[in-house]
């Protein structure tokens, strides 16, 4: 059997089982090429990994797409990577359809509401997770802390929350110099391939981003712009960039309601596949209805390649520099900024959660440069209140499988509806 061959058989069954979010995906691919095939070595997968998280959007698809490479060349990297996403996508587009036709039938609006109280228990966790690997250090909750009130006291751009947090990374948390005779040193500096793959793929992305701009409907061209600008600032994995995507998607351009972003990430939540196929979801509903069914095709088509084709493009430029970079002290200084920022990042993508699913009003309070929302407490809803809790039950004490808790709470809801 081919090598191509092999990449195809091995990741087309990651492919359709990884369920659970980046950890559980990584894991799975490690057990599949390092533990049972040997096709990288330990150090190697760590380091490819680690390189990954460097870079903007989904480190897990860029992790597979490093592997393909690494094994077959740029060939290869697009067979493991596009296998990895594409059975989760294709999923998300059968999803959204579906969604965009009957999410407002009484019945699939409950099963909703008990799959939005359920996310808020799926974010929490994930919050809980992340503070407890990356903040290590007064310094680490210093860059948290700063990074949640930029984001709900003062509604900051979330790039800028980003250059801010590897700024002080840099300034705070800088590591030893690396010594000046290494072998990494010696190496000859990858700039011919990482310009010749920069370029390709370069033009991969952007000639059809221009062309969409320029010929296409504006709903198209405005959400190709928009997945484009997040490709770029994806760091720190889905849930980072979620509360950017919310406030951009719901408050600032109107393409969806609070309750419908929170049943996107349901629903990415419960597929295989990166966590990131959510904007496939917004790019169906913000463009179906601009023009239905086959504009919200349009619509994901455009939020999937805006979304996945820049992955290709940092790995096939990038990859060539990683032991340059795994070597440079600077760029561990950066990321470590940047992961304990993540970690307010999803400090205050909780709290929007919990605000849209709690309560059903809230207010915005204003003192000067400070505009935090408030929740009306005497609005608190009684039914994803319970929900919600449930889920935090099931999730964070008995360890159930997220799957099952969603499907648990949809099942409850709807059934407490009814009555």
């Amino acid at each position: 059997m081919s090598e191509y061959a092999n990449l195809a058989r091995v990741f087309g069954r990651i492919g359709v089982s990884s369920f659970g979010g980046p950890a559980a995906q990584i894991s799975l691919m490690h057990r599949e090429v390092v533990a049972k095939r040997a096709w990288v070595s330990e150090q190697d997968y760590l380091s490819a990994l680690s390189f990954c998280m460097l870079l903007p959007g989904p480190e897990a698809m860029q992790l597979a797409t490093w592997i393909g490479w690494r094994r077959a060349g740029v060939l290869g990297g697009l067979i493991s990577g596009g296998l990895f996403v594409l059975p989760g996508a294709a999923l998300i587009m059968l999803l959204a359809a579906v969604y965009a036709e009957f999410g407002n039938v009484p019945i699939v609006a409950a099963l909703f509401l008990g799959v939005q109280a359920a996310v808020l228990a799926v974010v929490i966790e994930a919050l809980l997770r992340l503070s407890r690997r990356v903040l290590q250090a007064r310094a680490h909750w210093l860059i948290a802390a700063g990074g949640f009130a930029s984001l709900y006291l003062f509604a900051l751009p979330f790039p800028v929350v980003v250059l801010g947090a590897a700024i002080a990374g840099l300034i705070w948390l800088r590591a030893p110099a690396a010594p000046t005779d290494t072998p990494q040193d010696k190496r000859a500096w990858p700039v011919a391939a990482s310009v010749r793959a920069g370029a390709v793929w370069g033009a991969v992305w952007l000639v059809p981003l221009a062309a969409i701009v320029l010929f296409a409907p504006p709903i198209l061209a405005n959400l190709a712009l928009f997945f484009s600008k997040l490709a770029v600032f994806t760091f720190g994995g889905a849930y980072a960039v979620l509360s950017w995507m919310t406030s951009e998607v719901v408050t600032t351009r109107g393409w969806l309601t609070a309750p419908q972003m929170l049943d996107a990430l349901g629903l990415a939540e419960t597929t295989p596949g990166p966590l990131i196929l959510v904007t496939q979801f917004v790019g169906y509903l913000a463009a179906h209805t601009q023009g239905g069914a086959l504009m919200g095709l349009a619509g994901a088509g455009v939020a999937l390649w805006m979304t996945f084709a820049p992955c290709f493009l940092w790995i096939f430029a990038g990859a060539p520099w990683m032991a340059h970079l795994q070597a440079a002290p600077r760029a561990s200084a950066a990321l470590a900024g940047i992961m304990a920022a993540v970690v307010g990042v999803i400090a205050h993508l909780s709290l929007w959660f919990a605000l849209q699913i709690l309560f059903a009003q809230s207010f915005a309070y204003t003192l000067g440069p400070i505009a935090p929302t408030l929740p009306d407490v005497t609005s608190l809803r009684l039914l994803p209140a319970a929900l919600a809790l449930l889920a935090g039950v099931l999730l964070l004490r008995l360890n159930i499988a997220l799957p099952k808790v969603l499907l648990i709470c949809a099942a409850v809801s709807a059934i407490l509806s009814a009555f």
